[in-house]
């Protein structure tokens, strides 16, 4: 049976709510999941107390993704296996919720000022229970208003960097957030490294985690055998997994229509839940 360990639920900008996520995931016959929300680890403790992890006929690996402070690239770090509950990895996703806020309330602004018609006030509804409030959430608006006629079309023109609507916002550092995974007792993965844009430094990244994200929807035949190699090089252990958004989803259109050998998924797995 396959496996997907890049997921979101709603409780970041995810569509599905974490059972609902879970519900499919058996549907489609997953073996392994992975939820691995933006800057938050909600979704995932919605699901330990409300009872449903573990979970019957599935096994889920407690995750997060989390954005990393570069002055020009984009990076991501996944952490498997976190301590949902531990304390450095609280203060940090606080601090990063503290700032998707404050940066929320800017880019809201800065499209008002390009007369576009948005309140904060639709944004946080169609957010729901989401903490990390942000641009695929105002995204979402702009599409549904008619502004744009994608997510993706309403970052390009208005809400990426560079755009009229962007605003900057804190991230961590990269090392210090690798060094919370490991102090929460996960694994630190480098997530979609194609994305980052450098080579250079995806390799310099690659030195410092415990696995490369080899396995994603935008990565072709040629992209898989380079970061293989890298993570031969290193040591790494290889992982990979669908972005799943639901309804935002940028490369696959539902759960199960990218997955990973179970034999990889098991790597990272701990605990019995099945």
């Amino acid at each position: 049976m396959p496996a997907d360990l890049h997921t979101h639920t709603n409780f970041s900008d995810g569509s599905f709510s974490p059972d609902e996520l879970v519900a499919e995931a058996k549907k489609v016959g997953l073996n392994y999941l992975a939820v691995t929300d933006h800057d938050t680890v909600d979704g995932f403790r919605y699901l330990y107390e409300n009872g449903l992890y573990p979970a019957k006929g599935l096994k889920i690996i407690p995750g997060i993704e989390i954005s990393a402070n570069h002055p020009e690239h984009d990076v991501h770090i996944v952490g498997y296996n976190i301590d949902i509950y531990d304390a450095h990895l609280s203060e940090m996703i606080n601090e990063i919720a503290e700032s998707r806020w404050t940066r929320f309330s800017e880019i809201i602004k800065n499209l008002q000022e390009n007369k576009f018609n948005i309140r904060e006030a639709e944004v946080l509804q169609a957010a729901g229970a989401s903490r990390s409030v942000g641009r695929f959430h105002i995204a979402r608006v702009l599409v549904k208003n008619g502004a744009f006629k994608t997510v993706r079309e309403a970052f390009d023109k208005m809400l990426g960097k560079g755009q009229p609507a962007y605003a900057k916002r804190y991230f961590p550092e990269i090392n210090d957030v690798i060094e919370t995974i490991h102090s929460a007792g996960g694994q630190a993965v480098l997530a979609h490294p194609k994305l980052v844009g450098d080579d250079n430094l995806v390799e310099e990244i690659c030195k410092r985690v415990d696995a490369v994200e080899v396995y994603y929807p935008c990565h072709t035949a040629e992209d898989v055998q380079k970061y293989k190699s890298l993570a031969s090089q290193y040591n790494l252990k290889l992982t990979g997994g669908s972005d799943f958004h639901g309804l935002s989803s940028r490369f696959v259109n539902a759960l199960g229509e990218f997955t990973i050998p179970d034999e990889l998924a098991e790597q990272f797995f701990q605990g019995d839940n099945d």
